[in-house]
């Protein structure tokens, strides 16, 4: 078998009046991210461990926060695209593992929810799913409310034999 692991990460500053989406779920909040797209920086990371993965480049590549044609766009979109180059390569989701990193709000009780909108969306099952959140203690940039971060982790898996 021949199996693909792939990492993605996304930073995003958090401002006020603006929306919160993490894995295509809008999170209750004061606070939102500040991005190009949608800004769901999940999704963002998740895409890029798919490229990464597939090792054919990162979200950057293909949709540069420069090209106005992105602006404010709907992050599944990048996602899609993504998923179409696994499928095209003959690969699918073994299992996939998040991390929020995240001061405020906290989201533990969005992990399930967010769990299971991405098992499916992805048609996979929610146990190949894994979702955790943590904090940085309040150090740093996350700590102080003013950033998140989203770490993702992928295992790929070919078709072929």
């Amino acid at each position: 078998m021949d199996f693909r692991v792939g990492n993605g990460i996304d930073i995003h500053q958090l401002i006020k009046n603006e929306e919160l989406i993490l894995g295509g779920v809008h999170i209750q909040s004061n606070l939102g991210i500040e991005g190009h797209s949608d800004g769901d920086a999940l999704l963002h990371a998740l895409t890029d461990s798919i490229l990464g993965a597939l090792a054919i480049g990162d979200i950057g590549d293909f949709f540069p926060s420069h090209n106005s044609k992105w602006k404010n766009a709907n992050s599944k979109i990048f996602l899609d695209f993504s998923l179409d180059e696994m499928r095209k390569k003959n690969y699918y989701i073994s299992n996939l593992d998040i991390t929020i990193i995240l001061q405020k709000p906290a989201i533990s009780k969005y992990k399930n929810k967010i769990k299971n909108h991405l098992s499916k969306y992805l048609s996979i099952e929610a146990s190949q799913v894994s979702i955790k959140a943590t904090t940085t203690d309040k150090l740093g940039f996350i700590g102080s409310s003013k950033g998140i971060c989203v770490v993702s982790n992928i295992l790929l898996i070919s078709n072929e034999n």
